[in-house]
Formats: structure tokens, C-alpha cells, sequence
């Protein structure tokens, strides 16, 4: 049984998603809407749901203004939002969940299921909201922290901080300029899509790498990095790699 709230401005958004999770989400019990911030302010602060779906792009309060007024945030987020390149950064660096509208009924379904799964687990994502809080608001997305989640907790690392990953099946290791390595429970290719736009290059299909941490290319073709750890660039790869390092 899931108490679940919908803050969106626009009611056209709102009756879709509220049909939405009628017809595909039987684990929502109770659903209330409000389209107005204060109303839905209101609503989380005297309600308590379990779960709030988001639209970020709001006018005079948005969605992140929303969380603003929450000291302490007790109840999960999956954001909505039209295509909003930075904010989706922002999101994806917290480990958090987002919906792109039109909302796709799987990637909903998706998004729900990864819900229940943190919370038969007793995750704590308060610091994550918190992660986010900060990314959204520093002025440079080099500023951002990227929450990696493991086994002993959740962490965060700016990406100047990090001079490598590497895979090691559904996981992946983190490499650090003053931190011991950290193993996390997602794949390289999900880190990939977050952080290409951060300066890290895909040398090989174990290997993605901050270029701002790569010492020399050697002829046999792999890369010496600051650490003094040596990457393998594959053969597909290398006119790419040898490219991206010219454009540093």
C-alpha cells in the first residue's frame, strides 16, 4: 500500500499520470494531486506520502524551490520533467530517479519497481535530495559531486577527484587523486552516460578515465595515468582516445 502524491502545474500532466499509474502501478492505494506548489507543500507536510512524483519546471516555485522548504526529507522522489539537459545532470549525479515526459507506461513501471526495492531495503536517500540541492545550485556543472552508492554507504565525489573507472562485471571500480578505490554496485556503462560530459573518455570496454589525469600514451597503446596505473585503449578506440587527449 503506497500513499502516493503528483505536484504538476499543468492538469492535462496530472489526469495523464494519474491514469498511468492507475491502470500499471495496482501497488498505489491512495493518490492525490495538487498543481499548485503551496497546495502541494501543504499536502507532503500533512499527508506524509510515501512517494512524490515531481515536475521540476514549475513557474514561480519549482520543483527543486519545493524541496527547498524541507529540512528533512521523509519521503521518495521520482522527478518529471521535459527534456532539461543540466537538470537531468544534476539528477543523474544523485543517484536519483527521473521521469523524461511524455512518460513512457515501462520506464514508469521501472522507475516504481526501483522504489519498492529501496524501500524494502530501508535506503535512506535524504542525503542524495541533499547531493542534488547542491548540484542544481552551483553555477558550473564541474562543481557537481556524484554520489556513489556501496556497500558502507553512500559517498560523494567531485569528478576532478576521480582518475578512473574500471569494470568488474554488473560493478565498478572508482580510482581516486586522495581517496582508496571504492567499489559500486552499477555498471561502467551507466557511469559512461553520466560522465562523458565531464571530461572522462571510454578507452575500452573495462576502462572510462578523467583525461585530466592521463600522464602520457604510450606506443603500444595504453595510457599511463597520474596514479601511475596503467589503461589499455583498444584497438577500435584508439584514433578516438588519441583525439579527445589532442582536445584537452
Amino acid at each position: 500500500m503506497i500513499r502516493a502524491l503528483i505536484i504538476d502545474d499543468e492538469p492535462p500532466a496530472v489526469e495523464t499520470l494519474q491514469l498511468m499509474l492507475e491502470r500499471y502501478v495496482p501497488e498505489i492505494t491512495d493518490l492525490r494531486s495538487a498543481t499548485e506548489p503551496t497546495e502541494g507543500i501543504h499536502i507532503l507536510k500533512t499527508w506524509n506520502p510515501h512517494l512524490l512524483f515531481l515536475d521540476i519546471q514549475i513557474p514561480v516555485m519549482n520543483g527543486f524551490d519545493i524541496l527547498k522548504q524541507f529540512p528533512q526529507i521523509n519521503f521518495s522522489i521520482i522527478f518529471t520533467t521535459a527534456y532539461d539537459h543540466y537538470a537531468i545532470q544534476a539528477i543523474r549525479f544523485s543517484a536519483l530517479d527521473y521521469l523524461l515526459k511524455p512518460i513512457d507506461a515501462d520506464e514508469l513501471r521501472a522507475a516504481i519497481d526501483r522504489f519498492i526495492a529501496k524501500e524494502a531495503n530501508k535506503q535512506n536517500e535524504e542525503s542524495l535530495y541533499n547531493n542534488l540541492l547542491h548540484n542544481i545550485t552551483v553555477k558550473r556543472k564541474e562543481d557537481f559531486k556524484l554520489a556513489l552508492a556501496t556497500t558502507a554507504g553512500t559517498y560523494f565525489y567531485q569528478p576532478e577527484e576521480i582518475i578512473r573507472l574500471e569494470a568488474e562485471s554488473n560493478y565498478t571500480w572508482f580510482f581516486f587523486t586522495q581517496q582508496k578505490a571504492l567499489l559500486t554496485s552499477r555498471t561502467l556503462k551507466e557511469y559512461e552516460e553520466i560522465l562523458l560530459d565531464h571530461g572522462f573518455i571510454r578507452t575500452h570496454k573495462s576502462h572510462l578515465v578523467n583525461k585530466k589525469h592521463v600522464v602520457q600514451i604510450t606506443r603500444d597503446g595504453t595510457l599511463t595515468m597520474i596514479d601511475q596505473s596503467i589503461v589499455e585503449i583498444s584497438r577500435r578506440r584508439k584514433e578516438e582516445v588519441v583525439d579527445q587527449l589532442k582536445a584537452k
